[in-house]
């Protein structure tokens, strides 16, 4: 199947995907928050062939979630490192892992989460930077920029039928 690109959508989410969305790509985001810089070491952790691996390095690096800093003249290697920018996708990956944690680990999480400050487990949540209560998809509203159902802008003047308000979830439980 080939590969679609969201390019030209305007859509946050579909940028995201743009830099992020392939197949490898979060999972070699989340070995370098482990820690994991080398080409090799990426390559036996996660089983992927070299070259579909330096491809996506390469496109983490071209996209700016990844720097290479040369370690080695000799042979020529480099380590992979996060940049700010790589380092802004936490919060995605958090919520990736959350979500399987909870959905697709039958056997329970493989890896829990330690706040260093207190020291207990714990789990990522959203909360609003202005009051700091909790956000869930209840508490908020999409406002802004009106976009066609496409997810291309509005020709001026044009008007959308309003999009129907997402459906109430259900609380966990």
């Amino acid at each position: 199947m080939e590969r679609k690109s969201f390019a030209s959508m305007d859509c946050s989410v579909a940028q995201c995907l743009e830099v992020v969305g392939e197949w490898w790509s979060m999972l070699i985001v989340r070995d370098a928050f482990l820690g994991v810089t080398r080409f090799d070491d990426f390559h036996s952790r996660l089983g992927i062939s070299r070259n579909i691996l330096q491809q996506r390095l390469t496109r983490l690096v071209e996209a700016g979630v990844l720097q290479r800093v040369r370690y080695s003249e000799h042979p020529l290697r480099y380590d992979y490192k996060l940049t700010d920018k790589g380092r802004d996708l936490w919060p995605v990956l958090t919520a990736m892992r959350q979500w399987g944690d909870r959905y697709a680990a039958p056997s329970g999480p493989p890896v829990r989460i330690r706040h260093k400050a207190c020291g207990q487990l714990t789990e990522a949540m959203l909360v609003c930077k202005a009051c700091g209560k909790s956000l869930g998809p209840r508490d908020v509203e999409a406002v802004g920029r009106q976009l066609h159902r496409t997810g291309r802008p509005r020709a001026a003047g044009a008007r959308d039928a309003e999009l129907p308000a997402a459906a109430p979830v259900a609380p966990a439980g």
